[in-house]
């Protein structure tokens, strides 16, 4: 069940996540920059046509690692992070259009891209706010538009240190995800080749009907 925040306390959850980021963004960088993620890429390009040049929006595009990993294979991708600090670092890495907002206040074009790519950034949205955003993310995507999440898996909600999360299992992000109007159409754990309980990373593959 959904945990009850009142106005005040979304807003304190947000604000003080972000400041986490805002005061750790170079050591995030280095931290981050040569993680591989090239399973959740291929994921969401595997699930859109394969002969087009796509537009693609990072929600929660941090630094601009993966950013400039879908520049170089030709795509026309825009980040969207609510760092200031994340923003900065991320046109200067990737040369790309990057969009300083927050997930509550997200204001994206209606229809504006094929493809999100929401990897490790979504779980920080508190449950009661989460199918509003997962909406917007569904107005954002033109029909056979397709949304990747990857996110840290769990049965909890709440804060750890400076930063609140979120952590849902398969069953309970489906539910999410078909209420705001997608259709799963895979999902997966990370590592692969791992035994599931040293597989902390749940990735779902989701679509936009018409």
């Amino acid at each position: 069940m959904a945990i009850k925040h009142s106005p005040a306390n979304i807003e304190e959850i947000e604000s003080v996540t972000l400041s986490h980021y805002e005061s750790s963004a170079e050591s995030f960088w280095l931290g981050t920059r040569d993680h591989d993620v090239s399973q959740n890429i291929n994921a969401l390009l595997r699930a859109l046509p394969d002969a087009k040049v796509l537009d693609i929006l990072d929600l929660g595009c941090g630094p601009g690692r993966d950013l400039m990993t879908f520049k170089q294979l030709g795509h026309h991708p825009v980040g969207l992070d609510g760092s200031g600090a994340f923003c900065d670092m991320a046109r200067e890495y990737s040369g790309c259009p990057v969009l300083n907002q927050q997930f509550l206040s997200l204001e994206l074009e209606k229809s504006s891209f094929d493809g999100i790519f929401a990897n490790a950034s979504l779980f920080h949205v508190p449950s009661q706010e989460l199918s509003r955003v997962l909406t917007h993310c569904y107005q954002a995507l033109r029909t056979g538009g397709v949304l990747f999440t990857s996110n840290p898996r769990g049965n909890s909600e709440g804060w750890q240190g400076r930063r609140y999360g979120n952590y849902m299992e398969f069953e309970e992000s489906k539910t999410c995800l078909e209420e705001a109007g997608f259709t799963i159409l895979h999902h997966y754990y990370r590592p692969e080749g791992k035994p599931r309980n040293e597989q902390p990373w749940l990735a779902i593959v989701s679509q936009k009907n018409a």
